[in-house]
């Protein structure tokens, strides 16, 4: 009995232990030459775009909607830095999402809310695991018709949206969306801590807490 239980254990360690080594593979594929450029082309798009008045949209779908969120919460409240609020919407709304999605589809959702608050010059940033969401394949189009600037951040082998943005980083090699999710949200932490310092200087980038 006492052996099946420390086999159990074992067995459930081994589990937790891969799990925690395919999480730091998703992470460390963040080091590689093409995601380094991609953190820091995407740090100094963002500070371009703040410094030209210009916002910042943002979607996706599921967890990466919470993504999403979470990525506009960081630069319209505060990060590592006191600074200004930054203009930053993450496509969210109820009434709007389940409004479209009743009258006229759920693949029109996202292209509606960039058709309503985007403009020349803004950046849209799509999330994607899988590459191939529909929804956020709409929202790329209508940005790209408007002349707004465009980030992705895709999973697997990038699907359909590969190539759709002017930016795009993928995390290759996961069957499932949690390895891609963590490795998205660790650069979008980076990207918003260099974009705090091209914008606001290095000086006060210290956390709070």
């Amino acid at each position: 009995m006492q052996s099946a239980i420390l086999d159990t254990q074992t067995k459930k360690r081994q589990k937790l232990t891969h799990l925690i080594d395919s999480a730091i593979a998703a992470v460390s594929q963040l080091k590689s030459d093409e995601n380094l450029l991609f953190i820091e082309q995407v740090a100094a798009l963002l500070a371009h775009t703040f410094q030209s008045g210009n916002k910042v949209l943002i979607a996706g779908n599921g967890g990466s909607l919470c993504d999403a969120s979470h990525f506009a919460e960081e630069l319209t409240g505060i990060f590592y830095q006191k600074r200004r609020a930054l203009p930053a919407i993450v496509l969210s709304e109820p009434g709007h999402l389940t409004c479209t999605a009743n009258d006229l589809g759920y693949e029109w959702v996202f292209h509606r809310g960039v058709e309503a608050y985007g403009k020349k010059n803004d950046l849209f940033i799509g999330l994607s695991t899988s590459g191939n969401s529909l929804s956020i394949i709409r929202a790329f189009e209508k940005a790209k018709e408007l002349e707004m600037k465009t980030v992705a951040f895709l999973g697997k082998d990038g699907g359909k949206i590969r190539g759709m943005a002017d930016l795009e980083m993928i995390i290759f090699g996961f069957p499932k969306s949690d390895r891609d999710q963590e490795a998205h949200m660790s650069a979008m932490h980076m990207i918003i801590e260099l974009m705090e310092d091209l914008l606001f200087g290095e000086k006060n980038n210290a956390p709070l807490f």
